[in-house]
């Protein structure tokens, strides 16, 4: 209760004051009805764009405002709790249809599951431990052929308690079938966020995409973001031409849920689930072309002949750039190779632009070293690799560490 006037003052568990919301204007709200649907190829590619100055939450919202999105759900977790704020002033003007917060992550992620099982556009967002809560039932999003997009702003995962960056989490998504993309920086994280929707409702691929972000270093922080015109979005999902029919129960993502003899123990069964996962990733291939033609491809490559070669994901890519930069100041080559897609991996380019690399760094903010792990099992020669330099836990990488790989320490594995 506030002293003097008695009135009640809302707060969060962590004391904060909870303050309402400003209605949204009538500008605001035309701004939504008189949006038109264009063509992808136009959205992505063609319509003239402006730059702005924004944070990575605040272009994962214009990323949301063009999607035609029809069901958001949330349960806030720091960092993504700001990116899901925004999402309910989108609603409040009339961009989403639907949105509402969810009892906690395991009951979201469910929620997201039936929304699209339905055959509606629907996204959720989440983050470190929130992941962690929900990731059973986002591991079965695959198998129902369920096109949501899932927003991870990293953090680390407890415990000890701990809201600082860190993306461990994504080695928990390798595995699960989803498409991951990892965003660098705040036009990453606008670009990956919009395809994302589109890609994934694609008829040969009907999948979830998860597309991470490293939480703080770029949620909560400013980069210059080119966006079109916000008067343009989207054409809404077209549920009744992807691999599944949506709410079908004589096909096999819900027979698989539902269907008690096919869960028992026979050689049909496993058959059916083999042969179901096996289309799984199949279908995460058949992503690619989609990946190729909207995000420029599954890896980005600077100085590809360069005998020293970096390579990253998430913010350790711009770390490295600047590391690039400052080892061409002292007279030594090194090139970078920016992995976009982790989910499907770029394995045929990433041993194609690393072929002839005699030093590969791989630096990367979480400890396990899940991108190195990756790149080894990949290429010819994996004593080439360096799994580093490696932070976690909140800490920034200072791109001397970068350098300091870069000119020795070759016994480092």
């Amino acid at each position: 209760m506030s002293e003097g006037l008695g009135e009640e003052v809302k707060t969060n568990p962590q004391g904060d004051v909870i303050t309402a919301a400003p209605a949204p204007s009538k500008e605001a709200k035309k701004g939504a009805a008189a949006q038109r649907i264009v063509d992808p190829d136009y959205l992505f590619l063609q319509a003239p764009r402006e730059k702005t100055f924004i944070t990575g939450s605040e272009a994962a919202k214009e990323a949301i405002r063009r999607a035609n999105v029809d069901v958001a759900i949330s349960y806030p977790i720091t960092p993504q709790s700001e990116t899901m704020q925004q999402v309910g002033y989108l609603y409040a003007e009339g961009y989403v249809k639907d949105y509402y917060r969810g009892e906690e992550e395991y009951g979201v992620m469910s929620a997201i599951a039936g929304a699209s099982r339905s055959g509606v556009r629907c996204l959720s967002a989440t983050a470190g431990p929130g992941l962690m809560r929900g990731l059973e039932v986002i591991s079965s999003w695959p198998g129902g052929r369920l096109p949501a997009v899932l927003l991870i702003m990293c953090r680390v995962i407890n415990a000890p308690l701990a809201i600082q960056p860190d993306n461990v989490e994504l080695s928990y998504m390798l595995n699960t079938g989803c498409l991951l993309f990892h965003a660098e920086n705040q036009q990453d994280f606008y670009d990956y966020a919009l395809a994302a929707f589109m890609i994934g409702e694609k008829p040969e691929v009907t999948l979830p995409v998860a597309v991470a972000v490293d939480g703080f270093f770029v949620t909560h922080a400013r980069g210059w973001v080119s966006l079109p015109a916000a008067d343009i979005k989207l054409p809404p999902r077209d549920c009744y031409h992807e691999a599944v029919p949506m709410m079908d129960n004589e096909n096999p993502p819900i027979r698989i849920s539902r269907d008690a003899p096919i869960q028992k123990s026979n050689f049909i069964s496993y058959q059916m689930h083999a042969s179901w996962q096996q289309e799984i990733w199949a279908a995460q291939e058949r992503s690619r072309k989609w990946i190729d033609r909207w995000l420029g491809g599954l890896i980005e490559v600077v100085n590809p002949k360069a005998k020293i070669m970096i390579v990253a994901s998430g913010a350790a890519v711009s770390q490295s750039r600047e590391a690039v930069r400052q080892a061409a100041e002292q007279g030594i080559e090194v090139g970078l190779v920016k992995i976009r897609s982790i989910r499907p991996f770029p394995a045929d380019e990433v041993r194609a632009a690393l072929d002839h690399a005699e030093k590969i760094l791989v630096p990367e903010f979480n400890y396990v070293g899940w991108l190195a792990k990756e790149v080894k099992s990949t290429i010819r020669g994996s004593e080439r690799v360096i799994s580093g330099p490696r932070v976690f836990g909140g800490m920034s990488m200072p791109t001397e560490l970068i350098l300091e790989y870069i000119t020795g320490t070759p016994n480092r594995r």
